[in-house]
């Protein structure tokens, strides 16, 4: 692989090509090219129109590439200052506009948001186990049909009402797709 350490690329769209320079952080792991592509495969490539949420957003990775790929609306929720300071640079140097940066803690957020999102990305730092608790909160935060991808070091089985669109693996990290189905009337399928 020929990405410099402290930097990746984003992938398609508007920012093709444009580098994204990543903070030194303990737990930061940015989402391997690799594996954005197959995530923007499963996604359909371009999410024109859309509004998505970048929870755990870290180096940025995901939600720039999303905003490249014509998202109406990027919402990055980061923690620690220091990386929410570099996304906030990345975003003035590529001058992605629909991007938001909020440095808040993804389940104090999802409490005071009152927006809701067809796309979310959650990549939380492994040690927080912040799955279980992140995915009961961010129900009133999504469209009908909204789509979340999840990274963990093993596949989560959430149950109803979300329904598992696409897994797979890359080194110690196994990523998802899910789709939020809690809008379904008596949990039959909806037409897709």
């Amino acid at each position: 692989m020929h990405s410099n350490k402290g930097q990746i690329r984003i992938i398609a769209g508007q920012y093709r090509g444009r580098r994204i320079r990543v903070a030194s952080r303990p737990g930061l792991r940015p989402t391997p090219d690799r594996v954005r592509e197959t995530l923007f495969n499963w996604l359909g490539q371009w999410l024109d129109g859309e509004s998505c949420l970048d929870l755990f957003a870290g180096s940025g990775a995901l939600g720039f590439e999303a905003a490249s790929r014509g998202a109406a609306r990027v919402v990055m929720v980061e923690a620690d200052r220091s990386a929410a300071s570099a996304l906030q640079a990345t975003r003035e140097t590529i001058g992605a506009r629909n991007v938001e940066i909020i440095c808040d803690d993804a389940l104090g957020y999802l409490e005071r948001a009152r927006e809701c999102f067809h796309v979310v990305f959650l990549d939380p730092p492994f040690r927080q186990n912040a799955h279980a608790a992140v995915l009961e909160r961010l129900a009133p935060r999504l469209t009908a049909g909204a789509r979340v991808y999840i990274e963990a070091r093993a596949p989560l089985a959430p149950g109803r009402p979300w329904r598992e669109l696409k897994r797979s693996r890359a080194g110690q990290v196994s990523y998802q797709l899910f789709q939020w189905s809690g809008d379904d009337q008596g949990g039959l399928p909806g037409n897709v």
